[in-house]
């Protein structure tokens, strides 16, 4: 039986990934890009499971050359007037997050909130917010994709497309990214 729910659950958070990530809008993904390549820092903030994604996606950031920080951790520089500061949030009314995006922006930063809930109060301080939701039988949800799953699952993978997006307009590789890669390996 546990095989079963494996691949229904498999299979079923695939076709859900699919549909929610179409629905992003490629207009804000662009203007996005385009705060990228205008700031000299980048600064990440999540907590729990979404603050595990925006920290992965502050690794590849540093992969292809950002000043990139993640808020909160030890050694990270404060922000400043034009950084710019990507918040993900589920629910986007979790109270660091919220803070953190309200502070940001009466600096002067770039805010992009990335949420599953479109009037949060991140986003009511994000110059953009990229809204990531799905429609869900929620008995369905809740057996194949506990508590926020599909949203951290599909963060995950917007990130991982803007990185190759942002590594094409460099017109870098993969190679020049391993360059940068921190390791010990010989």
């Amino acid at each position: 039986m546990g095989e079963q729910v494996f691949k229904e659950s498999i299979d079923y958070i695939q076709l859900k990934l699919k549909d929610i990530l179409s629905k992003v809008s490629e207009k804000d993904i662009k203007t996005i890009k385009k705060l990228f390549l205008k700031t000299k820092r980048v600064f990440l903030y999540g907590a729990g499971r979404s603050g595990l994604v925006a920290k992965a996606f502050a690794i590849r950031l540093v992969h292809l050359g950002f000043q990139t920080f993640v808020i909160g951790e030890t050694i990270t520089a404060p922000v400043q007037k034009g950084d710019l500061v990507i918040i993900v949030s589920g629910s986007g009314e979790t109270i660091p997050a919220v803070m953190t995006a309200e502070i940001a922006h009466n600096l002067g930063a770039f805010v992009v909130s990335i949420t599953g809930k479109k009037d949060s109060d991140i986003a009511k301080f994000a110059d953009i917010t990229l809204y990531i939701k799905s429609s869900c039988n929620e008995s369905e949800r809740k057996r194949y994709a506990p508590l926020g799953t599909l949203f951290e699952a599909s963060v995950w993978i917007l990130l991982d497309g803007i990185t190759a997006d942002l590594l094409d307009y460099k017109k870098e590789t993969e190679e020049d990214m391993r360059g940068r890669h921190a390791t010990l390996e010989q």
